[in-house]
């Protein structure tokens, strides 16, 4: 048995991000929070080709973290 607790452990689990191109949903329409989040982003950004409604969740997922990034919003 284990005596790590993952809820406290100073390293992240590499499991926890996976990459938006391996998603088994990505090729669904991206969620309503993700098209909001989106929208923000991109008008944050003045980057008004950033948002499409017809996104999928994995495009959509990389266009945040590309705004994010843009933004300087990474942790």
């Amino acid at each position: 048995m284990s005596t790590t607790n993952p809820k406290v452990a100073d390293t992240p689990n590499t499991n926890t991000e996976k990459d938006p191109d391996d998603w088994t949903t990505g090729d669904e329409p991206m969620t309503g929070a993700q098209g909001s989040y989106l929208k923000t982003l991109s008008e944050q950004a003045h980057d008004d080709t950033a948002f499409a409604e017809d996104l999928t969740k994995a495009e959509a997922s990389k266009r945040i973290d590309a705004l994010r990034q843009k933004l300087g919003l990474e942790a």
